[in-house]
């Protein structure tokens, strides 16, 4: 039982994300709630990470060498549940009791009901903590693991971010690898209007991480990117990826809008989103 074999063919991978974005869509559609746009800007993201980067074992989820992955920005897990079903970790048929009652797949990560989880999480800003806990403590052990987290850019807003941020640069965490998923906008509006953190890969900087910033729907970069990551963790430097993503990517009308930050579509949007999908 050994890792997951890594997709290295690029149209593979555009054609995991197609139908990952098919899965977001139809689950909240489903439920008739949930959080699309987030999900939606994080597709490729996640499809290279768990198809192309991880190092992880669906026949052994709690693989003592396996890689972690920490969902901060927690409200996206349509994005989540479609990735690790059709890496075999569920069957895709679950899909459609998301946000049922007594479900485990919760709106929100839930540890408690679905151990694949490796944490609860949706508190936005706590994310990062847990992840930077787990990454030190497999370096205290001498794990070769890394850990990444996923976090929002609204997410940034909140204060604990920094202090992690402060205290992975002070332990030198580089086994966690940190990815913005940077699409400019938060639940009630665009974030430069909510609170400005511009210019964010400066204050990164400032902190003392290395930052590499890439187009976050272009899968070829991303895994240029991503390798690139890997090799600076192994080298010692702590590394944030700022990916540069549009909110509700994919679906003409989600695009760019905060009003799809989190609701689902009726009948017809829903129809015309599967078209522009198929």
């Amino acid at each position: 039982m050994g890792m997951m074999e890594h997709v290295s063919d690029v149209e593979q991978l555009k054609n995991i994300a197609k139908n990952v974005r098919k899965d977001i869509i139809s689950m909240i559609y489903n439920a008739g709630s949930g959080h699309p746009g987030g999900s939606l800007s994080a597709t490729e993201i996640m499809t290279v990470l768990f198809f192309n980067q991880l190092n992880h074992n669906p026949e052994n989820p709690s693989d003592p060498d396996r890689d972690r992955f920490v969902l901060s920005k927690g409200h996206c897990t349509p994005v989540y549940y479609s990735i690790l079903a059709r890496c075999s970790y569920f069957d895709i048929s679950e899909l459609q009791n998301f946000r049922k009652i007594n479900s485990k797949l919760q709106g929100h990560p839930d540890k408690s009901k679905f151990d694949l989880m490796e944490t609860t999480s949706g508190s936005l800003g706590q994310g990062l903590s847990i992840a930077a806990g787990m990454a030190y403590a497999l370096k205290l052990d001498n794990k070769k693991s890394k850990v990444y987290c996923l976090m929002g850019d609204g997410e940034l807003n909140e204060g604990q971010v920094w202090e992690s941020l402060a205290t992975i640069k002070k332990y030198n965490i580089s086994n966690l690898i940190i990815i913005i998923d940077n699409n400019k906008i938060q639940l009630d509006g665009f974030n430069k209007d909510i609170k400005n953190l511009e210019p964010i890969s400066m204050k990164f900087k400032s902190f003392g991480h290395e930052v590499l910033e890439v187009d976050g729907h272009d899968i070829t970069k991303l895994i240029e990117t991503f390798d690139l990551s890997r090799r600076l963790s192994d080298e010692g430097k702590t590394v944030i990826i700022i990916a540069h993503t549009i909110k509700g990517k994919g679906i003409s009308f989600m695009e760019n809008t905060a009003e799809w930050h989190g609701k689902a579509p009726n009948d017809e949007q829903f129809q015309k989103a599967m078209e522009e999908l198929s």
